[in-house]
């Protein structure tokens, strides 16, 4: 079952039966909730909706990092970054792109090395996935991961991606976002789901050879993943939204990025700076 507001989709539940809350600006909307059964006949519910009325006190967001909060700062600079093609994709299983990651760049960057991401190749859409392991913090429930990124042709980009994962040995947090370049807005990770869901908070392509600094904000009960809210160029949204994890037995803590490719692979590099991640 799915939720489509304003013909996007917000929600998405794999069971017989929806239970749960959409957050809606002021003015009219268009929603349907749609259905699927195992034979695949389709069952659609649209409704026309006005809300009006005072919206909610913003989120305070995440508390202030108490004193025993662990800081991993410059971790761009780190050796042993991973990444992938196929992984990448859906199901892990998508097409091959050609990528590269080059440290230790002295220009573009704020504090004289940043790292160069690159990608392009002859698959539509295909994407690349770095990613540093930081070791296992099975306790931490609240993260803050920082950075900042510059890139010189947005337009040809079809979505940045900024994640964190975390897995306790029972399930896997998944703290997924990315900028949706093409899609227009900003997409939180479905966790259990497996999917992508738009927040409604808009994400436009970046400004080329320009730093833009993001922070991301993540909670975490024993169960759910929180995406609690992020700062984009000095404007803060909050999010609110939660999801439940996904079963797992590894134990990790990382930071990753992605970048996708366009329907035509059109080559383009991200350069990445400062990445800090906070966890307590």
């Amino acid at each position: 079952m799915r939720i489509y507001v304003d013909n996007v989709s917000v929600y998405l539940v794999s069971a017989s039966k929806l239970d749960t809350s959409i957050s809606l600006a002021s003015g009219s909307h268009s929603v349907v909730v749609q259905a699927w059964d195992s034979t695949g006949a389709v069952f659609k519910a649209p409704l026309n909706l006005t809300v009006s009325g005072a919206a909610p006190p913003p989120s305070p967001g995440l508390p202030a990092p108490p004193a025993g909060a662990i800081v991993k700062s410059n971790i761009d600079q780190m050796t042993g970054w991973a990444s992938c093609t196929v992984c990448a994709g859906a199901n892990a299983a998508g097409p091959v792109a050609t990528f590269s990651m080059v440290g230790n760049q002295a220009s573009p960057s704020l504090d004289g090395n940043s790292v160069k991401f690159s990608i392009s190749g002859s698959t539509p859409y295909s994407d690349a996935l770095w990613w540093k392991q930081l070791g296992a913090v099975d306790s931490a429930t609240n993260l803050k991961y920082d950075l900042d990124f510059y890139i010189t042709n947005p337009g040809v980009a079809q979505a940045l991606e900024f994640d964190n994962n975390q897995s306790n040995g029972v399930r896997k947090f998944i703290y997924g976002t990315q900028c949706n370049i093409k899609g227009g807005h900003w997409d939180v990770w479905g966790n259990a789901a497996g999917n992508w869901i738009s927040t409604g908070i808009a994400c436009s392509a970046p400004t080329a050879f320009q730093w833009h600094h993001l922070t991301w904000e993540f909670q975490r009960t024993a169960t759910n993943v929180i995406f609690v809210g992020f700062t984009y160029d000095g404007v803060t949204h909050y999010v609110n939204r939660s999801y439940p994890a996904r079963g797992s037995s590894a134990h990790e803590l990382n930071v990753a990025f992605q970048m996708d490719g366009d329907y035509a692979m059109h080559a383009y590099s991200t350069w990445l700076d400062r990445i800090t991640l906070t966890y307590w």
